[in-house]
């Protein structure tokens, strides 16, 4: 994934802002050791891979993280776990990225905790994320990553864990700029209205389940104009929901399927066409794929990686 170079003092310079008055606590936690540090405006992006900022929210606080062009977010545990206590990051502009965050404690249906695009017709990338702690208990509560419709270039979406969302895990159908969205080695489960919703794009080595009593989601559902490219998934819906649903809002779509075991039905809805290309099977499995963050602290830290560049499929690899 092509990056341009950032010097690290512009990269960093983030504005994080919350609309309570009660002062938070954050501090740097290590494996070795843990360390006071101050509150206000972030200033990471030198942080190695085995030390993290927690972010604690107080009851009723929403924080809200900004990240813009050239700016990268990294290393940060933010604890939603008071209650009414959400953290919500918006990132936009273009080349800025976000890796390894995680966060605890279920969405209270305060928007969607990630709201993200790149409008300068570049690449941005978000990677190594936990959002698995799900929503509170309400109709269409909790919303993991929205795709604003001012996107204009291309998101990378890698490693990122969202789970019990009750308006979609990842909602990236809504760009009307033309831009692009890939997202890899992901994991989504038990989340409606769909785990994976695309409008262009590509969905590959990702896995999505539906086996709890509620949230059962549409596996990926391709907007127009498409094409949506599918490819070595896992689509386990355990007959709650179908697999493929192609077309919405009276406009089809496209989606190509290669590689990729799925049950439980097919739509092809206002004139959208669905292909099985190739190597295709009825056998999916509910697994995370090698990399893809399991708890907070884990995306926080950045433990568990795996490169992509020595790793082409590592979901199939791990599987068979």
């Amino acid at each position: 994934m092509a990056q341009n170079p950032r010097d690290t003092e512009t990269e960093t310079a983030l504005n994080e802002r919350s609309n309570s008055r009660l002062t938070r606590r954050s501090y740097v936690r290590s494996l070795a050791a843990v360390a006071t540090a101050t509150t206000g405006a972030a200033a990471l992006g030198t942080a190695s891979a085995d030390e993290y900022e927690v972010v604690e929210l107080e009851p009723g606080e929403r924080h809200e993280v900004q990240v813009g062009d050239g700016e990268t977010l990294e290393n940060k545990l933010y604890d939603q776990t008071a209650d009414g206590a959400q953290v919500v990051i918006v990132a936009q502009g273009t080349d800025w990225t976000v890796r390894n965050i995680g966060i605890a404690g279920e969405n209270v249906a305060e928007g969607a905790q990630f709201g993200v695009a790149d409008t300068g017709g570049n690449t941005s990338t978000i990677e190594n994320v936990y959002l698995g702690d799900g929503a509170i208990d309400q109709h269409r509560a909790g919303l993991g990553m929205w795709v604003s419709p001012q996107h204009n270039g291309h998101l990378d979406v890698e490693r990122v864990n969202i789970q019990g969302m009750g308006d979609n895990s990842f909602y990236c159908s809504p760009p009307g700029g033309s831009g692009t969205v890939h997202i890899d080695r992901c994991y989504s489960k038990n989340s409606w209205v769909a785990h994976y919703r695309l409008a262009q794009g590509k969905v590959t080595n990702c896995v999505a389940v539906n086996d709890g009593e509620d949230h059962d989601g549409r596996g990926i559902w391709a907007w127009a104009p498409g094409p949506v490219e599918v490819e070595n998934c896992h689509l386990l819906m355990n007959d709650r929901h179908n697999a493929f649903v192609g077309g919405a809002s009276n406009q089809g779509s496209r989606i190509e399927v290669t590689d990729t075991e799925w049950d439980t039905g097919v739509v092809e809805s206002n004139g959208s066409t669905i292909e099985f290309v190739s190597g295709n099977g009825r056998d999916p499995e509910d697994v995370v794929p090698d990399g893809c963050p399991t708890s907070p602290e884990e995306a926080a830290s950045g433990d568990g990686q795996t490169s992509s560049e020595t790793d082409e499929s590592p979901l199939r690899d791990r599987l068979f």
